[in-house]
C-alpha cells in the first residue's frame, strides 16, 4: 500500500533534460501534448514490478493475457532469489532488470513501453475483465490524462470495509491514488509529470497528483482486488490504524522523510508475524533515511 523507490539510470538519451525528474533517461518516447485516443484502440502497456512473486505471477500474468489483445505486459523484476523470473519470460512481452524499488522498476519500465497508455499494476492485484475498456474509455476525452480504479480488498470482515472506503475517499477528497488502485495514465503525462519520484513511500500518490496538474484524472466505476496479506500479517485493526494516520499526515502536508520512519517502524514492531519491509514480497527495499 504504502511503497519505496529508487534509482535506474538508462543510456543514450534524446530527452536528456527529463534524466533529472526521472532518475533515468528517456530514450524511445514521444513527446507530445495530450489528445484523444486514437479511433482504434490504444496499446496499453501493463507495466509490473516485481519482486520474489514466482507464487503468483504466472497466474497473474495469465489473468491479464485474457484482458484484450491490444495490450503489451511488461515484467520489472528488482532482483528476486526465488524462479520469478523464469517463470514471467514465457508469459511476458518484455521482461527486464532494474534496481529494487517499486519506482524505480515502473520508470524503467515506462522507458521501454511502446504502448499510448500505461497502466501500473502489483502482482498481488486482481484487475476486473472489463479493465482495458475501462482505462480507454474516459481518455477519449482529450482533458482526461489518467486515473486510477477503485478499491477493493475480498475479505468480508468490517475493517476491510473501513479501508476501502478510506482508500477510496482519498482519490476524491484529496486527488492522491496508490499503488492498489491501479494507476493507468497517458504516456505524454507520464513524462511532464517526470515519473515516479524518487521518495521513500507513497511514491504513488505523488505520481497521482503531478499528473493530475497535467489535465483531468478520472476514477472509473469498477474496482481492483487487492490482497490483504499485510493487514493478515501485522494486525488488520493495526495496520489500517496506522496507514490511516498516515495518509492524514500526508495530507496536512508533513513530510515524507517522516512519515517513512513511522512506516518503517510499525513494521519492526509488528514481531514475527511481520516480514521486515526489505523482504516483503513484490514490495521495494526501503532505504535508510
Amino acid at each position: 500500500m504504502l511503497e519505496t523507490c529508487g534509482l535506474f539510470v538508462f543510456k543514450h538519451s534524446s530527452f536528456p533534460e527529463f534524466a533529472h525528474c526521472f532518475g533515468f533517461r528517456i530514450s524511445d518516447f514521444e513527446f507530445r501534448m495530450s489528445s484523444p485516443m486514437n479511433s482504434s484502440a490504444p496499446l496499453v502497456s501493463i507495466i509490473v514490478p516485481v519482486l520474489n512473486e514466482a507464487g503468483l505471477i504466472e497466474a497473474f500474468l495469465r489473468k491479464l493475457r485474457k484482458l484484450g489483445a491490444n495490450l503489451e505486459i511488461i515484467v520489472v523484476d528488482g532482483g528476486s532469489s526465488d524462479e520469478t523470473w523464469s517463470v514471467a519470460e514465457p508469459l511476458a512481452d518484455r521482461l527486464i532488470a532494474a534496481r529494487c524499488g517499486r519506482a524505480s522498476q515502473m520508470n524503467a519500465g515506462a522507458e521501454i513501453a511502446r504502448g499510448e497508455v500505461l497502466w501500473f499494476l502489483h502482482a498481488d492485484l486482481k484487475a476486473p475483465r472489463n479493465s482495458i475498456a475501462q482505462i480507454t474509455a474516459p481518455l477519449a476525452d482529450a482533458n482526461v490524462v489518467g486515473g486510477c480504479f477503485r478499491l477493493h480488498y475480498p475479505r468480508p470482515e468490517s475493517i476491510y470495509r473501513v479501508s476501502d472506503t478510506l482508500g477510496n475517499l482519498g482519490v476524491k477528497l484529496f486527488g492522491f491514488a496508490l499503488g492498489d488502485h491501479g494507476i493507468f495514465c497517458r504516456r505524454s503525462a507520464f513524462l511532464r509529470a517526470c515519473g515516479y519520484p524518487l521518495v521513500p513511500i507513497l511514491e504513488d500518490a505523488e505520481l497521482y497528483r503531478r499528473i493530475s496538474r497535467v489535465g483531468s484524472m478520472v476514477q472509473v466505476r469498477e474496482a481492483i482486488v487487492s490482497d490483504p496479506r499485510t493487514f493478515e500479517r501485522c494486525g488488520r485493526y493495526r495496520t489500517t490504524a496506522v496507514y490511516f494516520l498516515i495518509l492524514l499526515l500526508y495530507v496536512f502536508g508533513v513530510p515524507i522523510t517522516w512519515l517513512n520512519g513511522i512506516y518503517r517502524r510499525f513494521h519492526k514492531s509488528a514481531g514475527p508475524k511481520s516480514i521486515v519491509p526489505e523482504n516483503l514480497p513484490s514490495r521495494a527495499a526501503i532505504p535508510e533515511m
